[in-house]
C-alpha cells in the first residue's frame, strides 16, 4: 500500500463525520430516528415554517440529508450527494435566516456551516479513499459536478423563493365562498 496521503485521509475525516451528522439529522425527518418525528411529525413541521406541499418538502428535506450524507460518507456519487445537503440546507438556512446568524440564538449558522462543508466536498471530490476512487470516478465526472449543483441551486432557489413569497402575501381565504 501506498504511504497515506494526509489530504485524501483529511478527506476521509471530513466526509464521515459531515455525511454521518447529515445522515442521522435526515433519518430523523424520514423515519423518526434519534428522537425526530419521522415523516408525519416533519410533515407539520414543514408547513408549520411555511413550506408546501409539506409531506413532500419533508421527504425531499430528509432524503437530501440523510441519502446525500450516506453518500458523502462512502464517496460516492459525491458530487451529487454534496449537492443535495447543500440545497438541504439552504432550506434550514431560510427558516432560521430571521433569528441572525449565530445558533445560539436560533440562526443559521450551524446548517449553513453544514452546506458549505457538503457543497465543498461535492466539488473537491471525495478523495482516494472513497467508493468513487474505486470505481473509477464513474460519477464523479465535470459534467456530473455541473448537472448537480446547477439542478440544486435551481431547484433550492425555487423552494426557497416560493416559500418567501407565500410569507409576504396576505393570507387569503382558500375557500371565499365558505365566507
Amino acid at each position: 500500500m501506498a504511504h497515506p496521503n494526509r489530504r485524501d485521509l483529511g478527506l476521509l475525516v471530513l466526509r464521515v463525520g459531515t455525511g454521518a451528522v447529515l445522515a442521522a439529522h435526515g433519518t430523523q425527518k424520514l423515519l423518526g430516528w434519534f428522537g425526530g418525528g419521522g415523516i408525519e411529525g416533519t410533515t407539520k413541521a414543514m408547513e408549520a415554517m411555511g413550506f408546501h406541499p409539506g409531506r413532500e418538502s419533508a421527504i425531499a428535506a430528509g432524503l437530501g440529508e440523510a441519502g446525500g450524507g450516506v453518500l458523502l460518507a462512502l464517496g460516492l456519487a459525491t458530487p451529487a450527494a454534496g449537492a443535495a445537503a447543500a440545497g438541504a440546507m439552504a432550506g434550514a438556512v431560510a427558516v432560521h435566516a430571521p433569528a441572525g446568524f449565530f445558533a445560539m440564538a436560533g440562526g443559521y449558522e450551524y446548517p449553513a456551516f453544514l452546506g458549505f462543508t457538503a457543497a465543498a466536498i461535492g466539488l473537491t471530490g471525495a478523495g482516494r479513499y472513497s467508493l468513487d476512487h474505486a470505481t473509477g470516478h464513474v460519477l464523479d465526472r465535470p459534467w456530473v459536478v455541473a448537472t448537480a449543483f446547477l439542478g440544486t441551486a435551481i431547484a433550492a432557489a425555487a423552494v426557497v423563493g416560493r416559500r418567501a413569497a407565500d410569507q409576504t402575501s396576505p393570507d387569503q381565504d382558500p375557500d371565499p365562498e365558505a365566507a
